[in-house]
């Protein structure tokens, strides 16, 4: 019995402290918000940067990222998609004007008032990264050429 105890209890610290570790530099008004926003969140890990916090969470089997103003407002949530998960207009247009190019990522991402999709494409010359905000059409948000080696 004593050593089932002991195993608990170093159980329990050793989730505390991971716990703690997890949160720490966080404010609880950004944690309290969060659960009032995302209370079936799995996974929670945080990260703070001089101008926001970000969580990393899991929400019904899908990662997501909610990043919080350091007055605890969320700014916006994002989360990884695939490219059947597009409004049918902006997949036309990539395999419309971009066939030569690969997806190396894409994203949707909501703010308050606004969804916003973007889609990083490359070949071997250039990277693109494209943005839309109507859903209809995407506008070249950076470009990048690749370097020689």
């Amino acid at each position: 019995m004593k050593k089932k105890m002991m195993v608990w209890a170093m159980m329990l610290m050793v989730s505390v402290t991971t716990f703690a570790h997890t949160m720490e530099g966080v404010s609880e008004r950004i944690i309290r918000e969060f659960k009032k926003e995302f209370a079936e969140a799995k996974d929670v890990q945080w990260e703070t940067g001089k101008a926001f916090v970000k969580a990393t969470f899991t929400l019904h089997g899908q990662v997501m990222f909610a990043y919080y103003s350091n007055d605890a407002a969320l700014l916006a949530v994002t989360r990884n998609i695939t490219t059947h998960q597009l409004p049918m207009g902006l997949l036309t247009e990539v395999k419309k004007h971009y066939a030569g190019y690969w997806i190396s990522d894409l994203f949707e991402m909501v703010s308050v008032n606004e969804t916003s999709y973007y889609i990083t494409l490359e070949n071997g010359d250039a990277k693109l990264i494209l943005k839309s905000t109507d859903s209809l059409s995407w506008q070249v948000y950076k470009k990048e050429k690749k370097g020689t080696i």
